[in-house]
């Protein structure tokens, strides 16, 4: 681990004197032929991941980093829902890593090429060869052009590299941004937007007093993968402590959490009202009314907060004991013409009966004999085994996640969106003793919260965590893992099929 003595002290460090910076949106540099129609074109992006030294805050030197076409997090796609585009996913990085590499790990053994990319747009319902699979990943040199058809609803997505044994390090890097998705449904709304629509990627880094970037280590130089990354620093769309001036007003906030291991708790001020509208995968159905939102690595929240009562204050934003960010508001503003309706939009609740399989998949931890994690697994199973989950195209799952470990896990499961059933006890030493699911309380169903559609869900420890999944879209090989990265590099991830009726 990090030695204190090399460890930034935030406090030492005079906050929100940086103001908040908002990502640009990425311009299209052209056009190419539709993949699914040669008679039409697609806009065309070029993205170029680069190794960048970005200032993180006003009184510190600038970090090194990796991102994309300059900056981290990378620049927002917008996109409105149907309109197809075409990436050109460079890789521009230096031949070596900077951040400590895990040989041990499947996929970064020592004849790996020490960087190498791949990405992913997580929440994007995308054909199988443009999906960012773990093992298709290119060297400084090499790029990937990617096809986006966008056939979805509007919803805050996010695109980062999605490398087998070293995607920690790579997101831990900076190789993550925002890719926003927008239909009529939404815009029919008049929800707060244009400036009044602020991105927020959330994340913590491990900064040393000088400050760079430090990835923590286990102490054994041929092993130093750690089961989780928690650090000393929270940041918000890449500053440390930053400030937001605002009008006392609505404001939308696109909150994205994208920290390797930590949960946010989000609260404003000393909790303060607010509206959740919508989550992973678009608006829920009505506003739901919250003082905390909870969001696990890779979930998104969609915040609307009125500061309107709040003329000429400052508010923080907080997690927990952290103060990530401050909002000041202005004595006077220029009037808001948005609303927050009481209803966002329909969401059809999937009948169980309309699931063809129930598919049972336990979370697994491997421990050594002084009880320390040795790695995680999907259903006890290996990344490099056969695929055992093949759904038909068209067809509805029930998957039922049973969480033998100590942790909660965001499991994420590529090109689908799903709904979260229930969460229910049981108990775990019956279930390894005897493989019998004994449960120990009643099903507690989805709060209104999480009753949208999700891409990503929170599996607590000792629970059984039921989604009802609609495999539409693609057929192909995908994968589904756990969104703690150091869990997912090491082997808490498995590919799944997608596979053709009658195949």
């Amino acid at each position: 681990m990090v030695p204190p003595s090399m460890a930034l002290d935030p406090n030492k460090l005079t906050p929100y004197v940086d103001a908040l910076p908002i990502p640009a949106v990425v311009k299209s540099s052209g056009v190419r032929p539709d993949p699914d129609d040669a008679k039409k074109e697609l806009p065309f992006y070029r993205v170029a991941m680069q190794e960048i030294h970005q200032k993180v805050h006003r009184d510190l030197p600038a970090t090194r980093m990796w991102g994309f076409n300059g900056s981290s997090p990378g620049p927002i796609f917008e996109t409105k829902s149907g309109q197809g585009l075409v990436v050109e996913w460079a890789n521009e990085l230096p031949v070596k890593h900077f951040l400590p590499i895990d040989h041990t790990l499947h996929g970064a053994e020592a004849d790996k090429p020490e960087v190498r990319c791949v990405v992913h747009v997580h929440g994007g319902r995308t054909p199988a060869a443009s999906d960012g699979y773990p093992e298709d990943w290119v060297v400084p040199g090499k790029s990937l052009v990617y096809h986006y058809p966008n056939k979805q609803d509007g919803a805050l997505l996010f695109y980062h590299d999605h490398t087998m044994g070293i995607n920690r390090l790579n997101i831990y890097a900076g190789l993550q941004g925002l890719f926003v998705v927008r239909d009529e449904t939404e815009d029919k709304l008049n929800l707060p937007k244009g400036k009044y629509e602020i991105p927020l990627m959330l994340f913590d880094r491990f900064l040393r007093s000088d400050g760079q970037l430090e990835y923590p280590v286990s102490g054994d130089p041929k092993s130093p993968w750690v089961p989780e990354v928690y650090s000393n620093v929270m940041l918000a769309n890449g500053k440390l402590s930053p400030y937001l001036d605002v009008e006392p007003r609505k404001y939308r906030f696109r909150v994205m959490n994208g920290s390797n291991a930590r949960f946010f708790r989000l609260s404003f001020g000393n909790l303060l009202e607010m509206h959740l509208i919508g989550g992973d995968q678009g608006l829920l159905g009505a506003p739901v009314k919250m003082k905390r939102a909870l969001v696990a690595p890779a979930e998104r929240a969609d915040i609307v907060f009125d500061f309107s009562a709040h003329a000429g204050e400052k508010i923080v934003l907080k997690s927990d004991s952290f103060d990530i960010m401050q909002f000041r508001v202005a004595a006077s503003g220029s009037g808001d013409t948005s609303s927050l309706p009481p209803v966002l939009r329909t969401i059809e609740r999937i009948p169980e009966s309309r699931a063809v399989k129930t598919r049972r998949l336990t979370l697994d931890e491997t421990m050594d004999k002084v009880q320390q994690s040795m790695g995680m697994m999907l259903n006890n199973t290996p990344w490099h085994m056969p695929v055992t989950e093949k759904p038909v195209i068209d067809t509805t799952e029930i998957w039922e996640l049973v969480n033998l470990t100590e942790d909660s896990h965001p499991i994420h499961l590529h090109l689908v969106k799903f709904q979260l059933l229930d969460r229910r006890s049981f108990d775990v030493f019956q279930f390894q003793d005897t493989g019998e699911l004994r449960y120990s309380g009643a099903a507690i169903p989805a709060a209104p919260e999480e009753a949208g559609w999700k891409d990503t869900v929170r599996c607590d420890k000792g629970q059984v965590t039921r989604i009802i999944v609609p495999f539409e879209g693609y057929t192909g090989r995908y994968v589904w893992h756990c969104h703690l990265l150091e869990h997912e590099d090491n082997e808490m991830m498995r590919p799944f099929e997608v596979v053709a009726a009658g195949a």
